[in-house]
């Protein structure tokens, strides 16, 4: 069984960055894909990066590409998502996430337990 471990979540201005990782441990993970979601207080859960296993092939929620840049580091079964220019509708919690890559998007069945990224005005 994978477990998952997020890092790197804080507090901010808008403007400012943070670099979040999440590692993954138990059974290899590096052919999976890995992916990051996001909650906002009083909204669904939503998409917002994931990068495939061998291929690293990386892909965006709409309208976060210009901003947020994941990586992978396949040596350490850790993913990364640098987040620039933030904006206080950035604030939420961020969990990492990994399964198959037909599913990743809509059901991952592996969870992290979240960092919270605060971006104040």
């Amino acid at each position: 069984q994978v477990q998952l471990t997020e890092s790197g979540g804080g507090s901010v201005k808008a403007g400012g960055s943070l670099r979040l990782s999440c590692v993954a441990t138990g059974r290899p993970a590096s052919i999976m894909t890995m992916a990051w979601f996001r909650q906002a207080p009083g909204k669904e859960r939503e998409f917002v990066a994931a990068i495939t296993g061998n291929e690293n092939y990386p892909y965006y929620a709409d309208g976060l590409r210009a901003r947020f840049t994941i990586s992978r580091d396949n040596a350490k079964n850790t993913i990364y998502l640098q987040m620039n220019n933030l904006k206080p509708e950035d604030t939420a919690v961020y969990t990492c996430a990994i399964d198959q890559v037909d599913r990743i998007r809509t059901s991952p069945r592996i969870w992290g337990q979240g960092t919270q990224v605060t971006v104040s005005p």
